[in-house]
This record gives C-alpha cells, sequence and structure tokens, in this order.
C-alpha cells in the first residue's frame, strides 16, 4: 500500500489510547497515513513492538527518554517550548510519573532485532525537566552518558536515531557529532519535534540529520519561522500524538491522522502545495528509517 503522510513520531500505544487504540489506528491508515509509534523506556519500547507487528503501515521504535532516567513526578504541558508555554489549555497537561531507568543494552538488544523496529529513541538532552533537588550537572552528566550507549547502541545495529533535545541543542550537536566523527551513525537520523532556531536547524543538517515538525508549527512563531527556512528535503513531520495538538483542536487528544495538518502549515509557510510536501517528506521518511511500502 501507498501511504500519503508518514506520521514520523507519535505514541499511539499509550495509556491515552487505552480504550480506542485500535480503531485510531485503524482509521489513521484508511486516510492513508501511516504512523511510526515511538518507545520512551523499556515497557513502552516493547509494547511498540507489539502493537506494530499487528498493522500494516505501523511501525516502532526502542529507546530511553531523557525524563525517565530519574524517577520524578511533574506535569506534562505537552513539552510545549518557551513562549506558547504559558498559552497551554489546562485540559493538554497530563500528571507523569516517571521511575528511575538505565538504558539495558541487553534488553534492548533482544527487541532490535524485530522487523518492525526501524530505529533507537526517543533519547536525547533535556535540561528543561530537573527533578526537584537534583543537581543540573549530575542530570546532565548522567543524560550524556545515556545519549552516548544509545547512539554506540544504534551504531552497532545500523539504525537511525530519533532524538529528543530540548533547551540542549548545542551539547546535542556535540555528543552527535562525537559519534560520527568515531565512524559511527551511518543512519543518521531525526530530530524530532523541533523547537530551535533555523540556525540550530542548519547545524544538524551539516550532521546529515533530519528535522521533523509537529503541532507547535502551527501556533508557535519561532517554530513557524524555522520550517519556513528548513529545505523540504531536509524535512520530515510528525504528531507526537497524543501530545502537541495542532490549531484549530488544541484542548482535545492528538492523533495521528492531524499529520495532514501539519502538512498544510508547511505548506502554507513555504508558498507550495500540500501534495508536494506529501511526496517530499513521506519519501525522506521512506529513505530514513529504511520503510517498506
Amino acid at each position: 500500500m501507498e501511504y500519503r503522510f508518514i506520521d514520523t513520531h507519535a505514541h499511539v500505544h499509550f495509556q491515552a489510547y487505552r480504550d480506542d487504540m485500535d480503531e485510531v489506528v485503524k482509521k489513521t491508515l484508511a486516510k492513508g497515513i501511516g504512523m511510526i509509534t515511538i518507545g520512551t523506556q523499556s515497557t513502552t519500547s516493547k509494547n511498540g513492538i507489539a502493537l506494530a507487528e499487528r498493522y500494516e503501515g505501523v511501525w516502532c521504535t526502542i529507546g530511553l527518554h531523557p525524563n525517565h532516567l530519574h524517577a520524578q513526578e511533574f506535569f506534562d504541558e505537552n513539552e510545549l517550548p518557551p513562549g506558547v508555554r504559558d498559552d497551554v489549555a489546562e485540559s493538554d497537561s497530563v500528571k507523569i510519573k516517571t521511575r528511575a531507568e538505565k538504558f539495558d543494552r541487553e534488553y534492548y538488544a533482544e527487541l532490535v532485532e524485530h522487523p518492525k523496529v526501524v530505529a533507537i529513541g526517543e533519547f536525547g538532552l533535556d535540561y528543561y525537566r530537573v527533578p526537584p533537588g537534583f543537581d543540573i550537572e549530575q542530570l546532565k552528566k548522567d543524560q550524556a552518558e545515556a545519549v552516548r550507549a544509545q547512539l554506540q547502541f544504534a551504531t552497532e545495529f545500523d539504525k537511525p536515531v530519533v532524538i529528543h533535545c530540548r533547551d540542549a541543542h548545542a551539547d546535542q550537536a556535540v555528543l552527535l557529532k562525537e559519534e560520527i566523527d568515531r565512524g559511527g551513525l551511518s543512519k543518521r537520523g531525526v530530530i524530532h519535534c523541533f523547537t530551535g532556531t533555523a540556525e540550530e536547524a542548519a547545524v544538524y543538517k551539516e550532521l546529515g540529520f533530519y528535522v521533523a515538525f509537529g503541532g507547535i508549527v502551527t501556533f508557535g512563531k519561532n517554530v513557524m519561522e524555522a520550517a519556513g527556512e528548513v529545505p523540504l528535503d531536509q524535512i520530515v513531520i510528525e504528531t507526537d500524538a497524543p501530545y502537541l495538538t495542532p490549531a484549530p483542536n488544541r484542548g482535545k487528544r492528538n492523533e495521528p491522522a492531524s499529520v495532514e495538518i501539519v502538512a498544510e502549515k508547511i505548506a502554507e509557510l513555504k508558498g507550495i502545495s500540500v501534495e508536494e510536501v506529501a511526496k517530499v517528506t513521506t519519501e525522506n521518511a521512506r529513505k530514513l528509517f529504511g520503510l517498506q511500502f
């Protein structure tokens, strides 16, 4: 089957869909939209595989998100960047409770062999979310250690990476370059939910990475500016569902089908057709993740 769009980053196997997960997946696929459901820790990585193996047009990733390195409890304002975080609807916030977890290479080595696993991630650096009373320098050290472990794991198994980066682009680029310079990351990867500047995006482009835009591009001015400047052949699109619902549906649970709204906004910003955005970003996703369809 051919897919008009690929949502390169969703969490459709998360608890937000516990009552209608299969219905959401089937509805999305029927619209010609494929999706990659993203793991964030040991359990969600394993559960993502379980969902992906049931559907043609659904793929998955495995990895350990930086917010799961240390036990903490917080309200997730949908990972909004500064400037739009204050404008989040109250109903968008979800209380998250995480347990401390380390990247277990042997555990993930058993998962990575599954044919539906197309990348390692999401993982990366997140300097915004610091557990109360936790030393920021120790947090940075722990995150860098987990990033290096997963970059090396991706190199070992020849997979692209899905990078989560929040308030840490300079340090993130250094770690990526470090692994590339030692001959790793032949498949490179993508910077998920990009909220940086066009200049920061250019650094990732030089490293051979794609940049992913999601729902924030419909209401975040700085993200609109970056999306307008990043070349289309460097872009993939995503939803981060159930988070980051695009305008005009903010306040509601996000779904992978809304990736079309993201494509429409990028087309508007670039002054091109939605069909061109669909064609190029779908081909980008196919090449990046080695998708077979």
